[in-house]
């Protein structure tokens, strides 16, 4: 009876590389797309967490059915893996109880964790596992601790000990930029939304099949330790790419593989030996883009002869999200350049391409630019991706190409600290710094857009002793002589008017601008 070393599925791979990319962009503005993608990954997780259960339960059969055909030699080791799964089965469901806390904290008593509202409450898993009376997270870390420390000690191979000792780790987390180290809990829970701390939890539970998984593994491999050496043979399926698009092909090859467990072959790929021996090749992608490698497998024979074997294959490295959206709102804006992000899941950057009607639309890096050229007409994006030769349509998005709102006018002027400021009317200005100012400007600061239009023409409107209106033209942009010598004429607590204000932006639209009124101090 034997068992072979268990390697992590290229499904659990990509999830896991999921979780640890969508993990790192909560240090942005989380959209609903993030949102979205967390609860992909935590289904993903979950569906993974049920089907290494059910592996788990196997191994443990495995040995029970073992240990009633030879109490002798199996009894102890099913009772070890009796104890194993039942100290997994109580931490796994604690945590399952905290992901429902955190749940009804956000959603009230009829949450569900399968269906959560208000995803994006930064407030709940906080209270839930930070709160300092009930300490919710920092029991759960000393529950962790135990339980890995337990199942590293059934562990024989101190790679897979190693494994799991850094899966199952809470240790203090220092963030770039700060002092003081933070504890697991805080770490992992602090200002959190609902979706990603139940993706945490469930990745928690995911270490924890795994950990429980290699503990089984070990226990039912220690049955046959010191027995005669067991080959073996197993069917695998190898897809060129577990992601297909609608249109695109896919393919796998179907082989049978016989393993020699005692005695493992030497691996080269690209000229540097693999460093393990269980035939796992691994490293963290740095960029974006397709790449080759080749290598080959020495095998060693019986008589002392040794064969090589060949082999050459591909991976390809895509952005963690799919989306094609401006990065201000549903609009373009004529005239100035709108941000873009465009990218198809499964294909390199280098492979998508993209078209727009109404202006043109081209590449800037990673990223990409549409510049509109008609207000009031649709512009139409296409995004077509090239999957394996062949060029295929994959979304359309349509876009608002709108004007540019009205700027506000200004004087701009320097204070005291030698910063420049805009004054827009409506509150005391000193005499003083009017006198410095040479003109008028305008401009869209809304935090949004940041442009500057040019100012065309202005009046200035004082009135005397009457109350008549005196009306003074500028010079272009800038104040006349004759509007400065008004200006020197007026006494504090006066006030006058700029009105008739012509400005025009980069979408060559020409506008009149909304009145500003000047209090002079």
């Amino acid at each position: 009876m034997g068992s072979s070393n268990t390697r992590l599925s290229p499904r659990q791979k990509m999830i896991n590389l999921m979780y640890i990319v969508l993990t790192a962009m909560l240090a942005l503005n989380v959209s609903s797309d993030v949102l979205d993608g967390f609860t992909q990954v935590e289904d993903g997780l979950n569906q993974s967490n049920e089907n290494v259960a059910q592996r788990n339960e196997s191994i443990l059969r495995r040995l029970e059915a073992f240990s009633q055909q030879n109490p002798e030699k199996g009894e102890m080791w099913y009772r070890k893996a009796s104890e194993v799964h039942d100290y997994t089965q109580n931490l796994y469901n604690l945590v399952d109880s905290l992901k429902i806390a955190i749940v009804k904290k956000a959603d009230g008593d009829d949450g569900d964790v399968n269906n959560i509202e208000h995803r994006d409450d930064l407030e709940a898993a906080s209270v839930v596992m930070l709160s300092p009376t009930k300490r919710e997270g920092e029991k759960l870390r000393g529950k962790i601790d135990v339980y890995r420390e337990y199942i590293a000690s059934l562990m024989t191979d101190t790679v897979k000990r190693a494994n799991i000792q850094r899966s199952l780790s809470t240790s203090s987390v220092t963030r770039s930029g700060t002092l003081g180290g933070q504890t697991w809990e805080e770490a992992k829970f602090d200002t959190q939304p609902v979706v990603a701390a139940v993706t945490l939890l469930a990745k928690l539970q995911s270490d924890i099949r795994y950990a429980e998984g290699e503990a089984l593994s070990t226990l039912l491999a220690n049955v046959d330790a010191g027995d005669v050496r067991v080959n073996e043979l197993n069917a695998f399926v190898i897809p060129q790419s577990r992601n297909v698009m609608r249109g695109g092909k896919y393919s796998a090859n179907i082989v049978l593989a016989a393993v020699d467990t005692t005695q493992r072959p030497l691996i080269v790929i690209n000229g540097e030996t693999l460093a393990n021996d269980r035939g796992l090749y691994e490293f963290v992608t740095g960029k974006t883009g397709t790449f080759d490698y080749n290598g080959y497998l020495e095998v060693p024979h019986g008589d002392g002869t040794v064969t090589r074997h060949e082999f050459a294959s591909s991976y390809t490295v895509i952005e963690p999200t799919a989306t094609v959206s401006a990065t201000m709102m549903n609009v373009l804006y004529a005239g100035i350049d709108n941000p873009m992000s465009i990218s198809v899941p499964g294909v390199a950057s280098n492979a998508v391409s993209a078209t727009m009607t109404n202006g043109t639309l081209s590449r800037s890096g990673d990223t990409w630019v549409a510049r509109p050229s008609k207000v009031g007409e649709n512009a139409v994006i296409t995004v077509n991706a090239n999957m394996d030769g062949k060029t295929q349509t994959v979304a359309t998005m349509t876009f608002r190409v709108r004007k540019l709102p009205d700027p506000s006018p200004y004087i701009s002027f320097t204070d005291a600290k030698g910063n420049t400021e805009r004054y827009k009317g409506s509150r005391p200005f000193a005499k003083t710094l009017l006198l410095q100012a040479s003109g008028l400007e305008a401009a869209i600061d809304d935090d949004l857009l940041n442009i500057q239009f040019k100012v065309l023409s202005f009046e200035t409107v004082f009135f005397d002793s009457m109350g008549n209106a005196i009306p003074e033209v500028s010079n272009g942009a800038n104040f006349s002589q004759r509007q400065k010598d008004s200006f020197r004429r007026l006494s504090r607590g006066k006030r006058f008017y700029i009105s008739r204000v012509k400005a025009i932006g980069p979408d060559g639209i020409e506008r009149d601008l909304a009145p500003m009124e000047v209090i002079v101090n």
